[in-house]
């Protein structure tokens, strides 16, 4: 199948690499030229696990192109995916559709032959209507289908779970189109759920997922914050609350809060779409406050363990919203980080692949260090914001060396506290 993506971030990019695997002819559309010169170069513009490889090897097969042309990706496509960003809106917090927009309205006069159009950006409901529209405005004379094929791709994790889906959504209103979409997926026919719902549903699907883990995630940090009160430990009791098969082990690691590019902005989106249909979702507005509150005392609980220490430094391990990509959006931890830095702290930290996003972002405001240890050195107190496995190896007792006061403010339980303890540290975890 001949397919255009139009978009190549962190979903655009593994889904046409993974699509270009199964043996589909993908041609990959941007229209920042300096990105698809790079992809073109054969240098990736992101970093997901696992996706080197496959991108070497598909660039080199023949089955994935780059280019910044709509005509050149979207006039022989027998299907259009849409995966553009919808950042919220500065002040409503609505999804910002005019990316969408734009691209449904620039394609529409490339289009040849029938093309089913696919929105795989998160977008809210009734957007299939609306490209719909848009579409048939510019090109009256198209023939065409649009359906939603939200994703569900993990970042950190979006190559397996590309290979590896737990369920495959699509919303489709035509038996033409499904069908067409059945085409694409035939190598996962049997091995997943494929589920075809009303567009407007498929639509929604996407937006109560994500508002259910976050508020998932808000609820067990809060559980941890009554832990600590009362002297239970929230490993032990999210270990016993995942063994109901009704609630399940994932997403009960309390932490510093959830982040990234879907759940802090598809919660406000949720909740602003909820406002614009009178309807009341008290547990969604609930998580987006107590979150971002939790970054707060995050930052204050490192603060809090050097206030007796004057011009303390604090080392922070992770910038990433989480393992396995160098994403800092809506970062907890560059969040934390901004509020040290509202506290005129010195700060040095290192992360093993999104130094280069942080360093975009805050520039000189902390210092970079090259590794773990190299940010330890001569720290008052160490800040565990992501969960990097490589922090799982840090030497406790080489840290002690080199640490010039022994703090550990472990926002992800990642160390050992009694090893810590045993070291001589005085060890602040989450929920203990």
């Amino acid at each position: 199948m001949k397919v255009g993506i139009i978009g190549t971030g962190y979903v655009g990019l593994p889904t046409g690499v993974g699509l270009a695997e199964l043996g589909n002819e993908v041609t990959c559309i941007d229209r920042e030229p300096k990105k698809i010169e790079a992809l073109k170069a054969g240098k990736l513009t992101l970093y997901e696990d696992g996706l080197e490889e496959l991108f070497h090897k598909n660039v080199k097969a023949g089955r994935i192109r780059f280019t910044t042309s709509m005509k050149e990706g979207v006039g022989n496509a027998d299907l259009v995916i849409i995966a553009v960003g919808t950042p919220p809106h500065p002040v409503t917090k609505e999804a910002d559709m005019k990316y969408i927009h734009a691209a449904a309205t620039e394609l529409a006069e490339y289009l040849n032959g029938y093309t089913v159009i696919a929105t795989k950006s998160t977008v809210p409901v009734g957007t299939g209507d609306d490209v719909e529209a848009l579409i048939s405005k510019k090109n009256p004379f198209a023939d065409f289908d649009v359906v939603s094929l939200p994703e569900f791709l993990r970042e950190g994790f979006a190559v397996h779970d590309f290979f590896h889906p737990d369920r495959i959504v699509v919303g489709a209103n035509t038996e033409k189109a499904r069908n067409v979409i059945k085409e694409l997926y035939k190598p996962f026919e049997g091995k997943t759920n494929m589920l075809f719902v009303k567009r407007r549903s498929s639509e929604t699907i996407k937006y109560a997922s994500n508002a259910f883990l976050a508020i998932k995630i808000h609820y067990i940090n809060e559980m941890a914050d009554f832990c600590e009160k009362t002297g239970a430990d929230i490993t032990e009791v999210a270990k016993g609350m995942g063994l109901d098969t009704r609630i399940g082990p994932r997403f009960l690691n309390p932490g510093p809060g959830y982040g990234g590019s879907c759940f802090p902005k598809d919660t406000m989106a949720m909740a602003y779409m909820a406002r614009q249909n009178n309807v009341e979702m008290t547990l969604i507005n609930a998580a987006i406050e107590g979150n971002l509150r939790r970054k707060k005392q995050m930052a204050e609980r490192i603060l809090d363990a050097v206030k007796e220490i004057e011009n303390p430094k604090i080392a922070v391990l992770g910038l990433a919203f989480k393992d396995g990509t160098d994403d800092c959006r809506e970062s907890p931890a560059m969040e934390i980080v901004g509020e040290l830095i509202n506290n005129k702290a010195d700060v040095t930290a290192y992360d093993p692949k999104a130094m280069g996003t942080a360093c975009f972002l805050l520039g000189d405001k902390i210092n970079y260090a090259d590794d773990m240890y190299s940010a330890l050195k001569g720290a008052d107190v160490l800040a565990v914001l992501t969960e990097w496995q490589e922090f799982r190896t840090l030497d406790l007792k080489k840290t002690a060396e080199i640490m010039r006061h022994k703090n550990i403010v472990d926002c992800r339980n990642l160390l050992d506290a009694e090893e810590a303890k045993q070291n001589g540290f005085v060890y602040r975890g989450i929920g203990r």
